[in-house]
């Protein structure tokens, strides 16, 4: 036979595929994830039976960490020594164990996450809960394997006296599979595991009048009890902990945040430093000092606030912001028949109790067998007293023991091992008062394999047996419930002004979607002039406002963009402000309409918006906030080529002016547009013929009489008053505007409202830009076509036309 033939020659993913497989088998049965019964992972497992095996246990003096790490690697678990160390400790560790099932002495690390000392410093050995573990193992209740060199034995699983899994909780990831146990109170779990004995068909909901929910070794509170049931039921579920905190008062009037207890599994450091950050960052107002004042007396964490600082909302902002509140998934996941399952909770207590039937059933059976043999060697003494002459006689007469032991089987009818037993026996045990004592053992040995007998034969003694075992370690080891559970889950309010300082400054917006906010100071020391802005750009709005307030920004293609005025950029007056698209992206070839500042979004306001081919919405001010705004959001719902030209906010008593190209106007009311939903299309405000379309659209109170200023596209301007027209109704032709020239007639350019101080900007096709005093033009009927300002074959045709926008405030003095 070749070489060569000695090789299979195989696809390359079957192999792969093939080796994966069994590697994953590996570390779901056998590293990552615990077992139903015991709650133990493999290498917990073997550092606790090798505890047990060298007598490291609670009533002994600690012995040196490497030791016990060494005999585990040596023995029972051929891996790296600081795996076998780390999952040591860990079953030391206060804050991530519940009940402690190794004691150790020296650095074990900390909650802060402070690694342990190296193992040749530590000292350990198993706690006394851990030898309920362990339980009577040498009474062969569980089935043992041998170690990975054939060396010795090894047990599969432990008796487990009590349920570690849920006591203590798991977790772990493997391939595929991960888990997610939490810790629970022993005497609740206990009380839980009897309930399911007496009435095995018990829900969740009578279980957890027992046993309530988690119970962490870090204390906390948990809310939220419909989603534990959930986990209960199913194996999964979402709860929320929180850190126990409260609001101090100090004698200087100031207030402070105490935290006495984090949530499970959090880094102390990491959630003080983090705190931190929310203060130096200015995430968060009102913090003076974060301290972690946490000695040996407990845990403390302490926030000092400043003058009249909001602490119920500066809490919150913890809660909501910092590991203080976190979300605790339930990923119940252990290994039940030597398959990953995900356990709801009565499947758990049933693992349990099935195991711990196999566990009294293999014990009694053991004790049965061993109390059945010393009552029939107690039956053999008994005897041989009686006859003790003859039988002394008969031994003396014996040439060695196994002569002696075949001649008292002859002479007497004594078995084997009652044989064994009368030959070893020494001389002092012949005595008279021998007799009264072996009577005695012969009688209790006698009712114990009466009581073995009835325990193996029914199953509600062997119940009971369970119960007295559980009872018992209930009363030794039961402690107070450490965590405090909520029924609902709070929704966490946080005002603006606990985020945010709260500082009056001057947000400008251009037409091309440049956007700053600019602090008052900086625009005084500049006079309010000199403001970078692009040539062929303007203002769209400049405005005083808060950073505690919001602004919309209305784009050309139906959209909107949510901001939070202390997010948007802070710019100095002179410098030119930060594109949009920086914060939230728009497209290339669209454009600011309006910008909306907004204080609170009122019941009684209105958004209505104008389209370029004649369409008009109005719908509710309140569904314009949003909650989700890292992305422009849809104001109005645009057909084909159709544009956004003008928005505003109306409360309900609002006239509309809407004007055409071809120079028509219509005035209605706004109470003749039905709110619609946010994202609907509108209905026709205007009715226009082919080629028109609308110029602009206003609102104005229904008591005034405003006046318009109108530029036609060959530069010709007017001023009109409101009484020039009639009003009409939504969606008819509306009144002519301008006279009607056979040859080049006059289509308007742009159509304003304006008040004595405005001024209006108008652009030509050449870049030419004039200014417009609307007071200084005479005014005019509807049908004049005014006079002109420039001469449009010089420099252009007008196409657009805007009003200059005014600094002013967005809320006047008794706004909220």
């Amino acid at each position: 036979m070749s070489q060569i033939e000695k090789y299979l020659d195989l696809p390359l993913e079957e192999v792969i595929g093939d080796r994966f497989g069994r590697y994953s088998k590996y570390i779901i049965q056998d590293r990552a994830l615990p077992d139903a019964r015991d709650g133990l992972k493999p290498v917990q497992r073997r550092i606790i039976y090798a505890m047990h095996e060298e007598r490291n246990t609670h009533d002994k003096p600690f012995r040196k960490s490497a030791k016990t790490v060494g005999t585990v690697i040596g023995n029972y678990h051929p891996h790296g020594d600081s795996s076998v160390y780390e999952a040591m400790v860990r079953l030391s560790q206060t804050w991530k164990v519940r009940n402690v099932l190794v004691e150790m002495h020296g650095n074990n690390g900390s909650v802060d996450g402070d690694p342990p000392a190296a193992m040749r410093y530590t000292e350990a050995r198993l706690s006394s809960i851990a030898s309920e573990l362990i339980g009577a193992i040498d009474k062969d209740t569980v089935d043992f394997i041998p170690n990975f060199d054939d060396t010795i034995n090894e047990p599969v699983v432990l008796p487990a006296k009590f349920p570690n899994l849920l006591v203590n909780g798991s977790t772990g990831i493997s391939s595929g599979y991960a888990t997610d146990i939490p810790p629970h109170n022993l005497a609740e779990v206990i009380d839980a595991v009897i309930m399911k004995i007496d009435r095995p068909d018990a829900t969740v909901d009578q279980l957890m009048k027992k046993m309530k929910g988690p119970d962490f070794p870090t204390g906390g509170i948990i809310q939220g009890v419909d989603e534990i049931k959930k986990a209960y039921e199913t194996g999964r579920g979402k709860i929320v902990v929180r850190g126990k905190a409260e609001i101090e008062q100090l004698r200087s009037g100031r207030e402070q945040i105490v935290i006495e207890e984090i949530p499970f599994e959090v880094n102390k450091a990491n959630l003080v430093k983090r705190m931190d950050e929310l203060r130096i960052d200015r995430k968060v107002e009102g913090i003076a000092e974060v301290r972690d004042e946490t000695d040996r007396t407990g845990l403390r964490i302490v926030i000092e606030l400043k003058k009249d600082a909001d602490s119920t909302g500066i809490l919150n902002y913890l809660y909501k912001n910092t590991d203080l509140q976190i979300t605790y998934s339930f990923n119940m996941v252990a290994i039940q028949d030597k398959t990953p399952k995900l356990l709801s909770l009565p499947t758990i207590l049933d693992s349990y109790i099935g195991h711990q039937k196999e566990i009294v059933t293999r014990q009694s059976q053991f004790d049965l067998k061993k109390a059945k043999n010393r009552a029939h060697i107690v039956e053999g003494l008994i005897k041989a007293i009686s006859i003790l002459d003859e039988l002394i006689a008969t031994i003396r007469a014996s040439k060695d023991k196994q002569d002696a032991k075949e001649q008292i089987k002859t002479a007497y009818g004594f078995t084997e091992e009652q044989a064994e037993a009368i030959v070893n026996l020494q001389l002092y045990r012949l005595t008279n008062t021998d007799i009264t004592a072996l009577e005695a053992e012969a009688s209790e040995l006698k009712q114990k394999i009466k009581e073995l007998e009835d325990i193996l034969a029914n199953e509600s003694k062997l119940f009971d047996v369970i119960k007295t075992d559980l009872k018992a370690i209930k009363q030794k080891y039961k402690e107070d419930r450490r965590t405090i559970i909520v029924q609902e889950i709070e929704e966490l309010k946080i005002n603006l002004e606990v985020m945010v300082a709260s500082e009056d400054v001057l947000v400008s917006v251009t037409r091309d979607g440049y956007i700053k906010r600019t602090s008052l100071r900086s625009y005084s020391a500049s006079n309010g002039e000199d403001l970078a802005i692009k040539e062929e750009d303007h203002l769209v709005a400049l405005q005083e406002i808060n950073t505690t307030d919001k602004l919309l920004l209305f784009t050309n293609k139906g959209r909107y963009l949510y901001l939070p005025v202390h997010e948007i950029p802070d710019i100095r007056w002179k410098d030119l402000g930060q594109h949009v698209t920086n914060i939230v992206a728009i497209d290339k070839d669209e454009h600011i309409v309006t910008a909306i500042p907004v204080r609170e979004f009122k019941d009684d306001q209105y958004v209505t918006i104008f389209t370029k081919n004649g369409m008009v919405k109005r719908s509710e001010f309140k569904l314009y906030e949003a909650q989700r705004y890292s992305k422009a959001l849809v104001a109005i719902n645009l057909k084909k080529d159709d544009e956004v030209v003008n928005c505003y906010v109306t409360t309900g008593h609002s006239d509309v002016f809407i004007a055409s190209n071809k120079g028509f106007g219509l005035w209605f009311h706004e109470s003749e547009v039905n709110p619609v939903g946010q994202r609907a299309a509108g209905v026709k405000a205007i009715q226009l013929k082919a080629g028109e379309h609308v110029i602009s659209g206003h609102v104005f109170d229904d008591l005034s009489d405003p006046e318009f200023i109108l530029v036609t596209h060959r530069g010709a301007c007017k001023r009109m008053k409101l009484r020039e027209f009639e009003k009409s109704s939504r969606a008819k032709r509306g009144s002519v505007m301008l006279r009607e020239l056979k040859k080049n007639p006059h289509r308007v350019a742009g159509f304003e409202i304006v008040s004595e101080n405005d001024t209006v900007q108008f652009q030509t096709s050449n870049g030419t830009r004039q200014i417009i005093n609307p007071i200084e033009l005479p005014k005019s009927d509807r049908y004049s076509n005014g006079s002109y300002v420039i001469d449009a074959d010089d420099q252009g045709e007008v196409i657009d036309v805007w009003t200059v926008a005014q600094y002013n405030k967005a809320f006047g003095e008794n706004d909220n």
